[in-house]
């Protein structure tokens, strides 16, 4: 402090005056904070949302009539949740949006210490994306990994608008402010390699997730699930694949984890908290910190689990509800 602060508190009165020298020399008195730094129990002001593909392409298209991915350089919809000013988070720690690319289009060249995967939603032959110059098909129903700081770049030789989900932890970056990113001078990157998708550790193909799905065993509410291996490449989000029987149900207590699912096959309904809605293929909903939620499926279904349990568990800090069943 300086002297004059030392002066001030020798010169108070009372609490108050004390507060007041406290407050411009940037102290708060631990018995006198404007609001609590503890709590019983996890409490978030992030809501749970859905969004609809359809909803989503339609805008997608609509806007590719006016810019291009050189105006933009992603043409994407960010699904956020409507917390304070926030126009970019979907869940605390991640985010996640849908992304168009239109025939003879690329998406330029960049890198970032925020993880990306990508699920690919509708794409017909030509369309890949190049991470560190390997390309790498962007096929329905495939799982694509882009770690963080590997130079990435999306490119459509096809016939046909192509449409994934893209899914960061950006916004666990920016808490934690390790934030880097980088253009590619030129914007196109050499490839270099061209492997086969099914031995790339960056891609996890649809028919042979079903397949890890078959052998995996039903639980005792029917569903199947299948998590990938990624924590060598990506340890700060779970990837989980659920298969759903018809008229299955899945029901899930409160965790401190974080959660976006996307749906790759059928319909159905969710409950997340006080919220329900509908879903079906192409639809994407989460589910925020410590909120218990249920799923229920109408038709065989597939969904994509994104969470971010292995940051929280790598801390210490996942924890379910004790006061509700496993």
């Amino acid at each position: 402090m300086t002297s004059r602060a030392i002066a001030d508190i020798r010169g108070a009165e009372n609490l108050d005056d004390l507060y007041r020298v406290f407050n411009e020399n940037h102290l708060t008195a631990g018995w006198h904070k404007k609001r609590s730094s503890l709590w019983p129990e996890p409490r978030t002001s992030f809501q749970p949302l859905n969004w609809r593909y359809a909803e989503a392409a339609e805008a997608m298209d609509r806007a590719g009539a006016w810019m291009s991915t050189e105006d933009a350089e992603r043409r994407n919809l960010l699904m956020f949740n409507p917390v304070d000013d926030n126009d970019y988070d979907t869940v605390r720690t991640l985010v996640c949006a849908y992304q168009m690319i239109k025939p003879g289009e690329y998406a330029r060249t960049h890198r970032h210490t925020a993880n990306a995967m990508r699920l690919i939603l509708d794409a017909e032959d030509g369309v890949f994306t190049v991470v560190n110059g390997i390309k790498l098909p962007m096929r329905a129903g495939d799982v694509l990994l882009t770690p963080n700081w590997h130079w990435h770049s999306h490119y459509n030789e096809g016939a046909a608008n192509a449409y994934w989900i893209d899914v960061l932890d950006v916004p666990l970056v920016h808490r934690l402010e390790p934030m880097f990113c980088e253009n590619l001078p030129g914007g196109h990157q050499e490839v270099t390699s061209v492997p086969d998708p099914e031995a790339c550790p960056f891609v996890f193909g649809l028919e042979r997730m079903r397949a890890e799905l078959e052998q995996a065993p039903a639980r005792a509410d029917g569903t199947r699930r299948h998590r990938l291996d990624i924590d060598a490449h990506i340890p700060t989000v779970a990837v989980t694949y659920i298969d759903m029987p018809a008229g299955g149900r899945m029901a899930e207590p409160r965790t401190t984890a974080s959660r976006i699912l996307a749906v790759l096959s059928g319909a159905g309904a969710a409950q997340v908290g006080e919220r329900r809605f509908e879903w079906t293929r192409g639809d994407v909903f989460c589910v925020p910190s410590w909120h218990a939620f249920e799923v229920q499926s109408a038709s065989p279904a597939l969904l994509l689990e994104v969470s971010d349990e292995p940051t929280l568990s790598k801390l210490g800090f996942f924890i379910r509800d004790p006061a509700q069943p496993k």
